[in-house]
């Protein structure tokens, strides 16, 4: 086990967002922005940005990582960047203010319709139904995920049902 899979986890989300160049075993060099660390393996995942908006993602295997070098803090921008690199496309399409009014709406509508929703997580992104069922911005069908399959079925019935009835 060398240092780099020693490390704790708080040790490598010091390195989040952050420009580093990887040595690795056998002489091979990396560079890019971490967007995470396995906690598991110690991987490294790396985006770098190309042209005409395309992004390049490596993953250096914990095992083969010899020594992490920083080379750039992320400013708040690129913090943004990184952040929305696997976020869906529809996301994409709404400001911060658009998500809100979206959750809002929704909320109020099931409410309306007496089914139990609150919010969750640190920034009450998360909408949550009866506690057993969540639905994540941008609070369409696709985002509805549950255990029960009966209920994820109709709670994404009623959402489709309600999107259309707003166009």
């Amino acid at each position: 086990m060398n240092d780099w899979q020693r490390k704790s986890p708080l040790d490598w989300e010091t390195y989040m967002n952050k420009m580093v160049k990887v040595a690795a075993i056998e002489k091979h060099e990396y560079e890019g922005w971490v967007l995470t660390v396995d906690p598991v393996s110690a991987s490294i995942v790396l985006a770098t940005f190309l042209e005409n908006d395309k992004v390049s993602i490596s993953v250096v295997l914990g095992h083969a990582v010899q020594e992490v070098e920083i080379l750039k803090e992320g400013d708040d921008e690129m913090k943004q960047r990184l952040s929305c690199i696997f976020a869906p496309e529809e996301s994409k399409a709404y400001s911060p203010e658009e998500l809100e009014k979206r959750k809002n709406n929704l909320k109020t509508w099931l409410e309306k319709n007496h089914i139990p929703v609150t919010e969750q997580g640190e920034s009450g992104r998360t909408l949550c139904v009866a506690g057993v069922l969540t639905i994540d911005p941008p609070y369409g069908p696709e985002e509805c995920s549950s255990s029960n399959e009966i209920i994820l079925s109709r709670v994404q019935g009623l959402i489709q049902g309600y999107l259309e009835k707003q166009e």
